[in-house]
């Protein structure tokens, strides 16, 4: 989340704690099935990053080299594995992170939470910054207008695709309808039915309620200057 937020760190912690609260377990078990899922993008040996990771619920789960998290939630540190570094600074601002040091940047329904347009399109630039050339950025989220109180940023899994081609990615995977429900709120379903809900692509068009889009950074060309 921005600094530029009208959310405090503190206000941030409240609203993750009442929305998810009594619901960790079980968005343990969901995410332990969505990192394998997901793992298509995401070699063993690679450096990944979880923008916006909460409770590092995914990043605690995917299978891979180097772990990364950012959030200015206090208790993702708390949540996170040994194995994951949490860098705790706003995402609109540079990340405390090498140019092309990352494999993959993950994020799920969170951009939307960003203040402005502006801070999420920086945060897309940072991923391409520090993205190596080929790597993935992997987005999942809600299709707007379904809303949060704390949401700000209108998305679509066009109006994302859109960003992230002006940021310097190409877009290889955009579905508008994905997973099936919101893990903050109604039943909880049993994963094996999330299993077999994910190897039948045919369903989401039926299903789905949130939109996931794939872009991979893509190489410089001789005449086309790198972002910086």
């Amino acid at each position: 989340m921005s600094m530029n937020s009208p959310n405090s760190a503190a206000d941030l912690q409240q609203l993750y704690r009442a929305r998810f609260e009594g619901r960790f377990d079980y968005r343990q078990k969901v995410w332990a099935v969505l990192s394998q899922f997901f793992s298509r993008w995401i070699a063993p040996e690679s450096a990944v990053l979880d923008l916006g990771c909460g409770w590092c619920e995914f990043i605690n789960a995917v299978k891979c080299g180097r772990k990364f998290g950012m959030d200015l939630n206090p208790d993702a540190k708390r949540f996170a594995n040994a194995d994951v570094r949490i860098l705790e600074q706003d995402c609109s601002t540079r990340w405390e992170l090498d140019q092309e040091s990352l494999d993959a940047v993950f994020t799920s329904n969170f951009l939307e939470h960003l203040p402005t347009k502006l801070g999420a399109e920086k945060a897309l630039l940072e991923a391409h910054r520090t993205i190596k050339p080929g790597g993935h950025f992997i987005c999942d989220g809600a299709e707007y207008p379904v809303c949060f109180f704390d949401h700000h940023v209108p998305l679509t899994e066009l109006s994302l695709s859109e960003i992230l081609q002006k940021c310097g990615f190409d877009v290889e995977f955009c579905r508008a309808r994905f997973l099936p429900y919101t893990m903050s709120r109604g039943r909880q379903y049993p994963v094996w039915m999330l299993r077999a809900y994910l190897s039948c692509p045919f369903l989401w068009r039926i299903a789905g309620k949130q939109f996931l889009v794939v872009a991979r950074k893509r190489a410089p060309s001789r005449h086309e200057p790198a972002l910086l």
